[in-house]
């Protein structure tokens, strides 16, 4: 028992601030805190003193300590000669918490123990330090192993109470650091403290030696019982005939119970007499600590009540005066340890007498109060034993943390009779396991009569026992709605894997909150209750989803490029490109890619020549020499692509010409040089090749965007999409490294680069093949089309004014929009900002009043009378036949005339007087707007988030509670805390922070309060994820001209993209105090990578795009805690679908996409935003999508042979001349194959014929396309499903590999047939086979032999080849396979 007591006693804590303690508690976060050594000028501060470290909690936002203030022991400072003077401590202290707050900190201070003259040790603070333990997202801060070091502030921590001192407290003026003193400490999460929650209060901070009941002594020298805590093992624990008297009888007790009460409450409100509803008792394990447990709750029941249910057993009055518990208790969580008791509260719930009589006792008049409580730290050796305990009462503290009701008056008495005043409580303790009785036997035992449990009966004094129930500890409906006025200790598991109760409510009273009683009791009441039958159930469970579609791996073409051969340069600088000049018209040199490992930050920043004229400078095209079996070789290109954040450029059609001026048709040529065409469509050959040019200077970058543009050139590539100028069929994409254009100081740098251009099918949801080749995209064929041959060029201009970047550039070079005066008029005047304007006529001004003196001249003149804003030259001929038409008239005419004018004037006069009368107090509205409103710009960007605060102050002297409304959902007030805090770190905004700022009303509008002439700032946010047209009807190259700039178009955003929000904070009333006008001006956006699909129209596209590892990604950041950070996306159209899923800690992460396909050949294209941080601040990646709408045609057939099918082609509202092309002319023919005409509105049939190489599901693709116009008219995906064709013989040839030399083979083929036949021959590959004679004719029942010619191979390996002999009509006859070898 003075174990229990002492631990008790120590172990005493400040709760949480009260707001901290409101709603349901989170999971409870494990921390471990080495402080290891302590340096610098505070070891000598107070010598010779010995220094301690004390460690607490502190709540920054409340300016609140809580918890419980650790010390270690003390250490007399000691250090060798010549180093600096230095104390090591090296202890481990271990806590946990639940608050996961950003204000949650830990406070270290040093402390100088000094002895005084009189033997008294004085303790004087040396100074202090902060430790935070969370970050703005609520997550542990980065936390590493290695150490770190703390610097230390002068002063108490005391000084953190200050009202002055405001969050964040590290930037705080009045926080003075200490020179040359650190405090070195490691700080990380501990999860083997997760297994000792339950005997570890929360909020305690303890040392690794200190001794913890229910823990083993550590092993080892260390001590360290936290290091792997190993709990000690349970004695099960039963109670039997529990009863609790009280002194002098329960009903004199109750009744002056219920006069405290009622008088109590009758000095804050009149209300009816009070009556006892309930008595509770609640039982748990108490370890000095905590509860080990939440404590159960049972209901007693007066002795006499029972009595009258048994009515064969007589009982005295004294018995009857008892309260009885109907029930066993079954304790299993005690352990043999003297520090460990069973804890018993007394509690009545109490309510008014009116509502008991109506039945209702659940209403806010029904209180819980704690009269009551004992403790008994068991003796487990005996087996069964009667046990007398005295109750406790008044101002002392209980395990239970609540306020109890105080002992009865001393008395003359003897101690004995003063041990039982208070009451006590009796029961019998058994710990066999015989007497364990479980709920299967509780079961069995079902229907029978209930046997005496084997414990011994108290003395003749003691109440009668009633029967035993098998229904556990009785409970009702009050003891869940009962608000309690105290607090009880919530329940933690054991383990990390046992299982939370969620309590169902939560009351608040005063500020409290009880949880513990609520979630037991729900546990107990489900726990004996039958299960439910699972078929009886409404909703089915969900299990994990694992979408069966392969993962498209998002890694774009390759960026890297490949020396260009002597012969490849001869050929360039033969074909009489243009040179490039640098800024003294000098050409510039080529030179070789810049290193990576030489780049610096620096050079760039510090050069002179600060604008940047960017060259692409396109040259000539090659064809790949394996991809003479993929199609047909184009004869005219255009390029597509996006650079930085200009528009997206479409080039103008190129022509391919080889470079002695000959047109190159099909065949494989080293190069083709690029040439543009004219108007006329005949080739331009006076400049060879595409140059485009991109001016990036400083009028062009905003402020401290100069470092945002390096950063793009360093980390990003390019990429590009060649398309075929005829045919509009994609040929591949390709990307180069952007890194070759920074100058790194010198005045211009140019590279040659030769790209490959590659073409990426996607395959649709098809299985993963076995052997896949692991370097290729996962879900895709990727094949090299051709090498695109590029320059690269920056050459440095110098510009008037170098801007100054800031130290971290954003896209708004402002945070912070001051308020103008609070709504004072004068204000605007104070600051020199006075409005001058030109003096003008009313009717010049306002269309609305010219309009009807206009419309009055027409009533008095026959001639109309035109607006002021009129041609000057029409208003001087009326002035000139006005003045010939006064001189005509008569002299006795003149004078009618002029009062006739004069009374005109009256009448326009008092027009405008009675306009100006109905309008003046609009305007004057209209100026007092203006005189409290202020405008901001934002630059906005696709995803990125736009931060700013307004500075609102209350003009008035009185206080006011201001409205905020906003009328776009694109620009909205931050009201979570850790979003502002955010924000702000990431701005670097030093302005004050406040928790708990905005009230929301029933429309969602937040509310502030403001104190007279107070100023507060509202943190807005913006951010737009819509994008420019999503949809384009056709494709077709419209791009540049050879004058323009791809660098100057559309630099400054249109007017019709502009757009401004209102903001108005307005009082009670609707009053305006402020305005603010928000000015949008949307920006392009940098485009990472782009993905293009090809899709049959009107369906849905579903895609998993597997997220490359991130250190691989540009702009990730280094050593993230924690591994791969969870990834956020949003996407600019909201029709789709988009949405990421962590699978795990280590597992890939997948971003899915969910597309509605629209008519072909409609091009739907958005953009997928990617963040890592929740807040969606900045995104990490931007990827830009294009969903090609096909009209679908689906194709069964065998390989080898060809299957006929026809398209109907319907005809647009005018005559064209239209020709059809495939993407694989070798296995599908179209007729007509030429030019030919497409009547308007009318249908024609296009046949098809398919003859695939090779078995397996493929997609071809067939455009039909405008000649004239180089516009896409219809487009179709042909879904190939391809059979293999039954082998009828085999043959197997070996061939020497690299002999330059083929083999000539020959088979013999037989005609079954009685007739003479006509056969063809066809081959999956001609590439490695051709045939003496592609037809032959054969006699019925001859033999035919056929000459094979097999071309040579380069490289060793196995061929399987197939030739297919087709009839008469094309189809299949026979299918031999020659397997050959090349050694």
């Amino acid at each position: 028992m003075a174990e229990w007591e002492r631990l008790f006693a120590q172990s005493r804590a400040v709760p949480p601030h009260t707001q901290r303690r409101h709603g349901v508690p989170e999971r409870s976060v494990p921390f471990q805190c080495v402080l290891k050594c302590l340096e610098g000028s505070v070891v000598t501060q107070q010598s010779p003193a010995e220094l301690q470290l004390r460690l607490s909690l502190f709540d920054a936002a409340h300016r609140h300590f809580f918890g419980h203030t650790w010390h270690s022991s003390t250490r007399t400072p000691r250090s060798p000669p010549g180093q600096p003077p230095r104390v090591l401590f090296n202890e481990a202290v271990y806590f946990h918490t639940s608050l996961s707050h950003p204000s949650i900190t830990a406070v270290v201070e040093v402390v100088a123990v000094a002895p005084t003259p009189e033997g008294i040790s004085r303790d004087v603070s040396c100074g202090f330090g902060l430790i935070p333990l969370f970050d703005s997202r609520r997550e542990p801060s980065d936390l590493a192993a290695r150490g770190r070091v703390l610097k230390l502030y002068h002063g108490t921590p005391r000084a953190l109470l200050h009202p002055l001192l405001q969050d964040p407290l590290e930037k705080n003026k009045y926080m003075t650091m200490m020179e040359n003193s650190h405090l070195q400490y490691t700080l990380k999460l501990h999860p083997p403290l997760e297994k000792v929650f339950h005997l570890l209060p929360e909020n305690l901070l303890v040392s690794g030696l200190q001794k913890i009941p229910g823990l083993l002594p550590a092993h080892g020298d260390t001590g360290d019982i936290f290091l792997k805590p190993r709990l000690m093992g349970t004695v099960p624990c039963y109670l039997d005939q529990l009863c609790v008297l009280l002194h002098p009888s329960l009903e004199e007790f109750e009744e002056e119970l219920l006069e405290q009460l009622h008088s109590d409450r009758l000095l804050k409100e009149v209300g009816s007499a009070l009556c006892v509803q309930e008595r509770r008792l609640r039982v748990g394990v108490h370890n000095g600590l905590r509860f080990v447990q939440a404590p159960q709750v049972a209901v007693l029941q007066p002795a006499a009540e029972a009595a009258r249910r048994q009515t064969t057993n007589p009982t005295d009055s004294a018995a009857e005066q008892a309260l009885l518990l109907r029930s066993r208790l079954q304790l299993s969580e005690m352990v043999a340890h003297p520090a460990f008791g069973v804890c018993f509260q007394l509690e009545y719930v109490v309510c008014a007498a009116a509502k008991a009589a109506a039945g209702s006792v659940l209403g806010p008049a029904a209180a819980m109060h704690t009269v009551r409580w004992a403790l008994w730290s068991p003796f487990l050796g005996a087996t069964s034993s009667p046990v007398l305990l005295p109750l406790r009462g008044g101002a002392h503290p209980s395990p239970g943390q609540t306020l109890v009701y105080r002992n009865p008056a001393d008395s003359e008495s003897s101690q004995q009779v003063k041990r039982i005043a208070s009451g006590s409580v009796q029961f019998h303790v058994s710990t066999d396991a015989e007497h364990r009785v479980t709920s299967t036997d509780i079961s069995s035992k079902a229907g029978k009569e209930p046997e005496e449990p084997p414990t011994p009966s108290l003395s003749l004094r003691s109440p009668p026992r009633p029967a035993a129930s098998t229904q556990g500890p009785g409970l009702s409906l009050s003891q869940l709605l009962a608000s309690p006025q105290s607090r009880d200790e919530r329940a933690v598991p054991r383990s990390r894997s046992a299982p939370k109760p969620r309590p169902c409510s939560t009351q608040k009273d005063g500020g409290t909150q009880h949880t513990a009683g609520i979630t037991h009791l729900e546990a107990d009441l489900w726990s004996g209750s039958p299960r439910v039958d699972a078929s009886s159930s409404e909703h089915l469970r969900a299990l994990p989803f694992v979408p069966a579609q392969l993962p498209v791996t998002a890694v774009g073409p390759p960026a890297g490029s490949a020396a260009l051969s002597r012969a490849s340069l001869a050929l360039l600088h033969t074909s009489g490109f243009p040179e490039i000049l640098d800024d003294n018209k000098e050409p510039v040199e080529v030179t070789e890619p810049l290193n990576p490992a030489h780049f610096s930050p620096r050079l760039e920043e510090v050069d002179a020549l600060q604008s940047n004229e960017i060259i692409l400078q396109f040259l000539a095209f090659s064809r790949a020499p394996q991809d003479a079996l993929e199609g047909m070789w184009p004869s005219t290109v255009f390029l597509t692509f996006q650079f930085y954040r200009f528009p997206p450029v479409t080039t103008p059609r190129l022509q391919l010409l080889d470079a002695d001026g000959e047109r190159a048709v099909g065949s494989a040529v080293p190069a083709q040089v690029l040439l543009q065409l004219n108007k006329d469509g005949t080739p331009n050959t006076e400049a060879p090749g595409l140059q485009l040019r991109y001016v990036v200077d400083p009028s062009f970058l905003r402020p401290g965007e100069q470092r945002v543009f390096v950063r793009y050139l360093a980390e990003h590539s390019l990429q590009m999409d060649v398309w075929d100028g005829d045919s509009l069929l994609l040929v591949g994409s390709a990307a180069v490294k952007l890194k070759p254009l920074l100058r790194q100081g010198r005045p211009a740098v140019r590279t040659l680069h030769e790209l490959e251009v590659v073409t990426t099918e996607y395959e649709q949801d098809a299985p993963p093949a076995a052997g896949r080749d692991v370097l290729c995209p996962l879900g895709a064929r990727v094949a090299v089309r051709g090498r695109l041959h590029l320059c690269l060029a920056n050459v440095g201009h110098r510009c008037e004014e170098t801007p100054v970047s800031p130290r971290h550039p954003l896209l708004s070079h402002t945070h912070v929009v001051s308020s103008p005066g609070g709504g004072c008029l004068l204000s605007l005047h104070a600051s020199g900002n006075v409005r001058v304007s030109r003096a003008r006529r009313l009717a010049e001004v306002d269309s609305e009043l010219a309009a009807i003196l206009c419309s009055h001249r027409l009533e008095k003149s026959p001639e109309p009378l035109h607006a002021p804003h009129e041609a000057a030259a029409i208003q001087q001929h009326k002035m000139q036949r006005l003045a010939a038409l006064q001189q005509q008239e008569d002299a006795d005419w003149r004078t009618p005339q002029r009062m006739g004018c004069c009374e005109q004037c009256m009448q326009y006069l008092q027009i405008i007087d009675a306009y100006r009368e109905r309008t003046k107090h609009r305007y004057i509205s209209q100026m007092l707007s203006q005189a409290i409103t202020i405008t901001h710009t934002v630059y906005a960007m696709l995803g990125t988030a736009e931060f700013f605060e307004f500075a609102l102050k209350n003009p008035y002297s009185v206080q006011h509670t201001v409205t905020v409304e906003v009328d776009h959902p694109e620009l909205s007030v931050i009201l979570d805390p850790r979003e502002w805090r955010h924000f702000k770190e990431l701005t670097q905004t030093a302005t004050p922070l406040e928790e708990d700022m905005f009230h929301l009303r029933d429309d969602l509008r937040p509310q502030i309060y403001l104190r007279p002439k107070e100023t507060v700032h509202i943190p807005f946010r913006f951010q737009m994820f819509s994008a420019e047209p999503a949809v384009a009807a056709v494709l077709g190259p419209v791009g540049l001209s050879k004058e323009e700039d791809a660098g100057r178009m559309q630099e400054e955003p249109r007017a019709a993209q502009m757009r401004l929000i209102q903001v108005a904070f307005r009082v009670s009333g609707g009053k305006p105090i402020a305005l603010l006008q928000v000015k949008v001006e949307p920006r392009p956006h940098v485009v990472d990578q782009t993905f293009r699909f090809f899709h049959p129209e009107l369906t849905f596209l579903k895609k998993a795009f597997r997220l490359p590892p991130w250190h691989t990604l540009p702009g990730a950041p280094v050593r993230m805690p924690g591994g791969d950070p969870e990834v956020y996306v949003r996407c600019s159209d909201p029709n789709v679908i988009c949405e990421t899923k962590n699978m795990g800690p280590g597992e890939p992460q997948d971003v899915f996409l969910k597309v509605a396909g629209g008519p072909s050949p409609q091009i739907k294209t958005f953009f997928v935003a990617i963040y890592t941080d929740p807040w969606l601040a900045t995104p990490l990646h931007i990827w830009q999508f294009y969903l090609h709408s096909l009209q679908r045609l689906d194709v069964s057939c065998t390989a080898g042979q060809l299957s006929r099918l026809a398209v109907p082609l319907r005809g647009t509202r005018t005559l064209r001349r239209v020709k059809a092309f495939c993407s694989h002319p070798h296995e599908l023919k179209v007729d007509p194959a030429g030019v030919f005409t497409l009547p308007p509105n009318g249908v024609l049939d296009l046949f098809v014929g398919v003859r695939p190489r090779r078995a397996g599901s493929r997609f071809f693709y067939l455009n039909l396309v405008d000649v004239e116009c180089h516009q896409l008219v219809s487009s179709w995906l042909l879904c190939v499903t391809c059979r293999q064709p039954l082998i009828s013989k085999a043959f197997e040839i070996t061939i020497p590999a690299g002999s330059g030399k083929g083999s000539n083979k020959r088979i013999t083929y037989t005609n079954p047939y009685p007739t003479r036949r006509l056969y063809f021959l066809v081959t999956s590959r001609p590439d490695l086979l051709q045939f003496k004679e592609d037809s032959f004719q054969v006699a019925g029942g001859e033999v035919y032999t056929i000459g094979l010619r097999f071309a040579p191979s380069q490289s060793v390996g196995e061929e399987e080849i197939l030739i297919h002999i087709n009839d008469h009509q094309d189809k299949n006859e026979e299918t031999f396979c020659v397997k050959v070898i090349y050694y």
